[in-house]
């Protein structure tokens, strides 16, 4: 098996329904961006602002009686977003651009520095699941007629438990935060 690919190389892990799809994501979740090189600074300050502060609520949760789903939704909330930082950060210095058009191979430590300087880098993403793919009906008003594929985003792992820790957080936030639901017997 080949150990490196080329930016929009794949290989199906499970039929068309799983693929390894390698990307390079140059800004936030699903491919949005802020516009240019000042954009992509502020992108990065903002989520080291946000992972230190996740980072301070997540310490201070484990010195309260807290309970033990909630650590782990905020920490694996936090490790997704520290990956993507530390991602983003270093990919750019460390690896050489990759090429689609002609199979061009990002390199490691190449001669004359990576591509990008520090906190300017991509983001590799490389989970796709395209479930369903169609054409939807003509009536529909605005996207009529146009194919769609459900589910489009290509991903990685640290997006992955950013996803799972919000959702869980999400579904079960009553019994997470029930001491904040308690109002005094008095008032």
């Amino acid at each position: 098996m080949k150990t490196h690919m080329y930016l929009g190389e794949e290989y199906h892990v499970f039929g068309n329904w799983f693929l390894i799809h390698y990307t390079e994501n140059e800004g936030m979740a699903f491919g949005m961006k802020l516009g240019g090189h000042s954009g992509k600074l502020v992108l990065s300050i903002f989520r080291i602002i946000a992972v230190i502060l996740i980072g301070i609520y997540l310490y201070f949760l484990t010195r309260k009686e807290t309970k033990t789903g909630l650590i782990i939704c905020i920490s694996m909330i936090f490790a997704g977003a520290l990956g993507n930082i530390i991602d983003s950060s270093l990919y750019g210095l460390l690896f050489s651009e990759s090429s689609y058009h002609n199979h061009q191979v990002a390199v490691f430590l190449p001669e004359g520095g990576g591509y990008s300087t520090f906190l300017h880098g991509r983001v590799v993403d490389m989970l796709y699941f395209p479930l369903i793919e169609g054409r939807l009906p003509e009536w529909l008003p605005i996207w009529g007629g146009n194919d769609f594929i459900f589910f489009r985003p290509v991903f990685n792992i640290a997006d992955s438990s950013i996803t799972i820790g919000v959702f869980i957080l999400i579904i079960f936030q009553r019994r997470f935060f029930r001491k904040l639901d308690r109002v005094p017997e008095n008032s």
